[in-house]
């Protein structure tokens, strides 16, 4: 196994386009580091790098501490797996799985205990004799990863290897492949536009927008400590709602107001971020997570955490219901998220108003038109400059 490790890496392609900027990761062996972001972000391109099949632009890549810049993408000792399967079609299981062995005229006994171990390991044996027009998607994705598995190499290099299956098949493949480079701790890089695959498999998750890394944290501390705009709007599912606020420090504690609302800012949430102290009598920008809103006839509390309107959508999800209502504030969107939102068929404003989305427990009895109480938990508000988009904080 080794560890991969890029270092002030950039693409730019003849015409000009840049598609990568100073890239500088450290992939840890063993560790399964996702690239997330929007399409056209350079997340592939980066990872085509690391592969051998782009040529860099400028810096250097390395795999186990050896610069392989120049080195031909078959002298790498990767295996990278795509989207398209890049199964043989005249081929069977079998012998698209011991292809590279056969390649590397590998003893025949060798191959087939290799094989067979590998075959068992995915479920698949089976299917060794089928070719791949007899297999569903998720055992072609398997036969695909397979074939990376048995040749033992030293990095896994994964270009968005699920898009093509329905939602259960993803589900299903996503804990497959965890489980997988658990029990073979080989080091991963995993692609995806998917922010539900990258919170789940990676040890780490990148985020990269316009070809330059935003961010790099464990999926936990991306969610609970976006370093900027970008990185909140982008993680978490529905997004975070984000609305222009101005600040007031008082003697008798901070709040936040937008229009008619105002909701109180803890001291806890004040001490824990000493720089909202310079931004008092000042616009900041508010993000709001769904799942920190809930109907407050549920929860029984009414008091300076709480904002008034109608509901306009209700999403009865079964483990929880998505509420849109309307609200009198100034909506703050990044372009990812207007792009995310418009693929999506979100709509963030309505009659002048922006929308929110609170993600409320399957007891409210909301409907639709109804008037509704909600109680935003305050303890958890992320707060941003207006200006450079980067996290009002302690981190």
């Amino acid at each position: 196994m080794a560890g991969i490790e890029l270092v002030g890496v950039g693409k730019v392609y003849a015409d000009g386009t840049r598609a990568v900027t100073d890239l500088s990761l450290e992939i840890m062996d063993g560790e399964i580091l996702v690239l997330v972001g929007p399409s056209g972000c350079g997340k592939t391109t980066a990872l085509r790098m690391v592969a051998g099949l782009e040529k860099i632009t400028e810096g250097e890549v390395r795999i186990g501490g050896r610069v392989v810049n120049g080195m031909p993408a078959r002298d790498r000792d990767v295996a990278m797996v795509f989207q398209s399967y890049a199964l043989y079609p005249h081929l069977t299981v079998f012998d698209n799985i011991a292809f590279g062995l056969s390649l590397r005229k590998t003893p025949k006994a060798q191959i087939e205990r290799k094989v067979n171990e590998v075959a068992d390991v995915l479920e698949l044996v089976p299917h060794l004799h089928r070719k791949p027009r007899h297999l569903s998607g998720g055992q072609r994705q398997r036969v695909a990863m397979g074939r990376a598995i048995v040749r033992e190499p030293r990095a896994f290099l994964m270009d968005e290897p699920l898009s093509n299956l329905d939602a259960k098949l993803r589900v299903q493949m996503r804990a497959q492949i965890a489980r997988i480079q658990r029990d073979l701790g080989v080091t991963t890089v995993y692609v995806t536009h998917d922010q539900t695959e990258a919170m789940t498999l990676g040890d780490r998750v990148a985020v990269m927008r316009a070809g330059v890394l935003q961010q790099v944290a464990s999926p936990q501390e991306l969610y609970d400590k976006p370093e900027n705009i970008l990185v909140a709007g982008f993680i978490g599912a529905p997004g975070m709602n984000m609305i222009a606020a101005e600040l007031t420090i008082e003697p008798a504690g901070a709040s936040i107001t937008f229009g008619p609302h105002r909701l109180i800012v803890p001291p806890a949430v004040m001490h824990a971020r000493p720089a909202l102290r310079s931004y008092d009598g000042r616009k900041v920008v508010v993000g709001i997570r769904p799942e920190n809103m809930e109907d407050a006839e549920v929860v029984g509390a009414f008091d300076g955490a709480t904002l008034h309107s109608v509901a306009d959508i209700v999403e009865a999800m079964g483990a929880d219901v998505m509420v849109h209502f309307p609200i009198d504030a100034e909506q703050v969107t990044t372009e990812d998220q207007a792009k995310l939102d418009s693929e999506s068929g979100a709509v963030r404003t309505r009659r002048g108003a922006t929308v929110l989305v609170g993600r409320f427990s399957p007891r409210t009895r909301v409907y639709e038109g109804q008037s509704i109480s909600v109680r935003v938990d305050v303890d958890s508000l992320h707060f941003f400059d207006p200006e450079t988009g980067l996290a009002i904080g302690d981190w």
